[in-house]
């Protein structure tokens, strides 16, 4: 048999492009300033992919951090950012922002025509429970509305694998704990939770019709540095600082399964930098899986280490449950470390000192 070492090599060459290919992506990441989004996006750019980060910029919460965020990316001036305009990071040069609206039925298509991204991290989301009690409309507008204008971009521009949040929150009235994936979310008890059980039908049925990957994952309860300041270990912290009383809701009886930052990170990217053909393969398209600690921590103990962290002792004002919430939550991972092999693992004292050590850090506070 005689080899055409010229073919080999050409071969060779190609296999190794779609490799690199493969390994090194262009990402869509949306919600790219809020906290989740802005870590993301820091860990794939240190991955080496390129990276287009979305965001409307909305003012939800107070919209200083999110351009704070934002220029750790290498985005300056955030707060004078021109609607549809593509801005380059200075320090990140594999790093562009866009703001924009998911519900921009025009706009988002052309973004995907532009850049032909192979992979969508959809983290954009009007966030809250408490809120989409007050303003429901919105969560319609951002949470729906703007997540059917994803999956439609999704599917007119070949992108191969839909990566998007979901919620602990679609658990609802389940009693039955650890909550996980194969159970029953049809008691939803905000509207919140409605929107996001809605995005995982949507995500069901955009699989099954057009063939692409979609892979819905569910919070639970992520916190660290950069968090958000209407999560409670940002309100304990700063009223403890400040010497105020803190909110101590349904008398202090109830857990939550903290996820630290990195360990959601860690979940989020691994999953995409998973190829799919496998799952292809095998038909699996559409997939579900909690990322959460697994190892809930009641809401005294978690106080308990914030003083320990401040060395302070809070002020406590004990208040009844709030409308919309759940006494304790407490995630099923053994999908996620069924299929790859991972397992978020940081214990609640070392990210609350972490984030703490942030908090202080970013508010100048000796």
């Amino acid at each position: 048999m005689v080899v055409n070492k010229s073919l080999v090599l050409k071969t060779h060459i190609f296999r190794t492009f779609d490799t690199i290919k493969r390994v090194f992506m262009k990402i869509l990441v949306t919600g790219a300033a809020g906290f989740i989004g802005f870590h993301v996006c820091k860990q794939l750019l240190s991955e080496g992919h390129s990276v287009v980060g979305l965001d409307n910029l909305n003012d939800y919460y107070e919209v200083g951090l999110k351009y704070a965020r934002l220029q750790e990316l290498g985005v300056q001036e955030a707060g004078l950012l021109q609607y549809n305009h593509q801005t380059q990071s200075s320090t990140e040069n594999g790093f562009s922002f866009i703001k924009l609206h998911l519900e921009d039925r025009d706009l988002l298509p052309l973004l995907f025509k532009k850049e032909n991204f192979e992979v969508v991290c959809n983290l954009a989301a009007q966030a809250g429970v408490r809120y989409s009690i007050e303003n429901p409309e919105a969560y319609v507008d951002s949470n729906i509305v703007g997540f059917l204008n994803i999956l439609e971009a999704c599917r007119n521009y070949a992108v191969r694998h839909l990566v998007y949040a979901s919620s602990s929150s679609v658990y609802g009235l389940n009693e039955e704990i650890p909550f996980h994936t194969g159970q029953s979310v049809d008691r939803p008890i905000s509207l919140y939770a409605t929107s996001k059980k809605t995005n995982e039908l949507m995500a069901h049925t955009y699989s099954h019709l057009y063939g692409f990957c979609t892979t819905g994952l569910r919070f639970f309860t992520a916190y660290g540095p950069w968090g958000r300041p209407d999560m409670a270990l940002f309100l304990f912290t700063k009223a403890m600082i400040e010497n105020k009383p803190i909110h101590v809701f349904n008398n202090g009886n109830m857990s939550r399964d903290f996820t630290y930052i990195d360990d959601i990170c860690k979940g989020v990217t691994t999953i995409i930098n998973t190829p799919t053909q496998k799952r292809a393969a095998q038909k699996e398209m559409y997939k579900l899986y909690n990322i959460g600690n697994s190892s809930p921590v009641a809401l005294n103990e978690f106080i308990a280490a914030i003083e320990t962290a401040l060395d302070t002792k809070a002020i406590k004002e004990f208040m009844p449950m709030q409308a919309g919430d759940v006494a304790s939550t407490w995630a099923d991972v053994s999908g996620l470390k069924n299929d790859y092999q991972y397992q978020p693992d940081t214990p609640v004292k070392k990210g609350i000192e972490s984030f703490i050590s942030w908090y202080k850090k970013y508010y100048k506070i000796p």
